[in-house]
């Protein structure tokens, strides 16, 4: 998001560091290199990399070498750093931006009306 400061110049911000990014890329692809959550993020690989250390050490992911490349695995019970949401996993958060959207209802599998909400064939 950007906004101006008091002497017009544009400040860029999030709600969202860009810890809070790099993990949520890698919840959604394990395997990820990290030049993809590099570029996904918009950080250089170089910076990538030095989060990615910081959760590690912090406990919040693993790293386990497959070959050529890391998989990770996250730690979902970890809490959040700041006193403010320290009472709160970072699981929570995983899973508010990583988890498909559920279906939208169709009133039609359930045999309601969208007329009335009861039972098909009470309409009148």
């Amino acid at each position: 998001m950007a906004t101006n400061d008091e002497n017009g110049r544009t400040r860029n911000w999030t709600f969202l560091t860009n810890h809070a990014h790099v993990l949520l890329a890698i919840a959604r692809n394990p395997t990820a290199r990290l030049r993809d959550v590099a570029d996904e993020v918009g950080v250089t690989e170089r910076a990538a990399q030095a989060i990615v250390a910081d959760l590690e050490a912090g406990g919040y992911l693993r790293r386990t070498r497959v070959g050529r490349r890391n998989e990770y695995t996250l730690n979902p019970t970890g809490r959040f750093r700041h006193p403010a949401e320290a009472d709160h996993q970072v699981g929570a958060l995983l899973a508010l931006f990583t988890e498909e959207p559920p279906a939208p209802a169709d009133p039609h599998a359930t045999g309601e009306s969208r007329d009335t909400g009861g039972p098909r064939g009470t309409e009148r």
